[in-house]
């Protein structure tokens, strides 16, 4: 099936505990679509401005992402993200934010981008990611994520958005704090009343949860003694995730589960250096390799040897 990603493309200047970049490239719609791509094919539609040249244009096609409905805003400047980690990287501080030419974003998509089978809403204002879903009507998998300050400020909205997908990303805080329960399994349920089959909990360092009609899934992050940045490794997840569904055609279990575990896998790789650096080197060999590692250290019948 083919992908559609709508969400923002960026400039990021990123300080951890382990080194800095003045200006990255960056943007949920951007990590997203270099993950899917190691999986099917991928449409990113998204704003820039003048600033962004032929060398960002590069580090997407050359991942094969489909850069035709990226809108070029003339005399405009792309979005900006400054930020800054502390030694706990899921500590994270914001230290400026210039929405520039995404503050006035009105996604606009080709019949391709409105016809593809997989759409994923990135982190976007609620309305217009409800937008976007009615252009893609027809889309037969759809994923959303979102965050606490739509919760807070668009609730409502988002609420008949989220009833509009198949599947929603939130990290667990978010996930409480839109349903007001205590507890992941009553607010994944909540949620999923909502209208979502699926509820996709990120846990950062900690893994991932899984929510379903059926069941419930849960995979641990995969074990890094080093992380540079973790900017971006949300979206790297849900990338990696609808990627692998979208190439597979398929929603069951065993293969949601799959994917759940190749999403875990492209974010490990994200997080291993700067912005989008680790993904320009990235294999799919490297993925399978470390796709089966994972399966080993989970898997509760199999003892490796000594």
């Amino acid at each position: 099936m083919s992908l559609t990603v709508v969400g923002s493309i960026a400039f990021d200047a990123v300080k951890t505990p382990f080194g800095e970049r003045e200006r990255m490239l960056g943007g949920s719609a951007v990590h997203f679509s270099l993950a899917a791509s190691f999986f099917t094919d991928v449409r990113v539609v998204g704003p820039v401005g003048d600033d962004f040249g032929e060398a960002e244009y590069a580090a997407l096609t050359d991942r094969g992402v489909n850069t035709e409905d990226i809108e070029h805003v003339a005399g405009g400047r792309t979005f900006f993200w400054k930020g800054e980690y502390e030694w706990n990287l899921n500590v994270r501080h914001t230290l400026d934010t210039q929405l520039n030419v995404f503050g006035e974003f009105e996604p606009k998509l080709s019949p391709a981008s409105a016809g593809a089978d997989a759409l994923f809403l990135a982190n976007i204002q609620p309305d217009l990611q409800r937008q976007v879903r009615e252009q893609c009507a027809d889309a037969q998998l759809v994923g959303l994520d979102s965050m606490n300050l739509w919760i807070e400020t668009a609730r409502d909205a988002l609420v008949r958005t989220i009833g509009t997908v198949d599947m929603v990303f939130m990290n667990d805080e978010e996930v409480r704090q839109l349903t007001e329960q205590p507890t992941l399994l009553r607010a994944a349920r909540d949620l999923m009343d909502m209208g979502p089959s699926t509820v996709v909990v990120k846990q950062g360092e900690y893994g991932a949860a899984l929510f379903t009609g059926d069941g419930f899934f849960s995979l641990p992050a995969y074990p890094l003694e080093t992380v540079i940045d973790p900017t971006g490794a949300g979206d790297a997840f849900a990338g990696g995730f609808l990627g692998y569904l979208a190439a597979e055609g398929l929603t069951d279990a065993a293969t949601v589960r799959r994917a759940m575990t190749y999403g875990s896998v492209v974010a490990s790789f994200n997080v291993e250096q700067f912005g989008t650096e680790r993904m320009q080197t990235l294999t799919r060999e490297e993925i399978d390799s470390r796709y089966d590692e994972l399966r080993r250290m989970t898997a509760i019948d199999e003892i490796p040897a000594v």
